[in-house]
């Protein structure tokens, strides 16, 4: 194991078993390099690796702390990653937004508040009846964003958000080349919208598979 990815897994292990906690100061370099057996120039390095993907935060003047260890701020590297991605893969990305996104849909339907439903409303009546391409997919991942959010799982929501920006693309070359995609769209999200209102978790679920199942179908006979 190269001395960097050693002095990454010592850092690991003290915040796995709580030496360490969410907004911990780290010990001083010189101290912790001793701690751990490690030299100053190998822990610097893991402390850069990891201030990176959000585990410590490093604050110039003040120390290296542990950061909250959020879902949202941990999952911002993988939202990261996922923007190198390539065209052939949006399918995949698609078939897994297909599998977790009807499943918050359905946690939503059970708890999301009717002020939430109302605002959701309130966000397709701004859109109207014939909204651009752009608007209609900024409205997209708006609305479904407020679903997974309602769903009360944060892990969940990260996931889906860091998700979102592969298939936008897809879903705007979709909105300008294949006929009544927007209206499809449109109806589709008030169907969705109804469910929720329903407190139909069954139903959710399936319309906002039929929601994303579209847009994979379309581009699977595209490509």
């Amino acid at each position: 194991m190269a001395v960097t990815d050693e002095a990454i897994e010592k850092i690991k292990d003290m915040i796995v078993s709580g030496a360490l906690r969410p907004g911990d100061r780290l010990p001083k370099e010189s101290e912790l390099a001793a701690a751990l057996g490690l030299s100053r120039n190998s822990l610097r390095e893991a402390v850069r690796a990891l201030s990176l993907i959000r585990i410590l935060d490093v604050r110039q003047g003040d120390g290296t702390y542990v950061t909250s260890l959020d879902p949202q701020l941990l999952l911002e590297a993988m939202s990261f990653v996922v923007d190198f991605h390539r065209d052939d893969t949006v399918l995949e990305f698609l078939a897994v937004r297909r599998i977790l996104e009807p499943a918050a849909t359905a946690m939503a339907a059970l708890r999301i508040s009717e002020q939430q439903l109302d605002a959701l409303s309130a966000q397709l009546d701004a859109l109207g009846a014939a909204p651009s391409v752009e608007e209609l997919v900024a409205c997209d991942l708006e609305f479904h964003r407020g679903i997974v959010q309602s769903a009360g799982n944060s892990v969940l929501c990260s996931l889906l958000d860091g998700l979102s920006g592969p298939t936008t693309r897809a879903r705007i070359w979709r909105g300008l080349t294949q006929e009544d995609a927007v209206g499809r769209t449109l109806r589709e999200h008030r169907a969705i919208l109804a469910a929720l209102r329903d407190r139909d978790a069954e139903a959710a679920r399936s319309w906002a598979t039929v929601h994303i199942a579209s847009v994979e179908q379309w581009l699977r006979s595209t490509l």
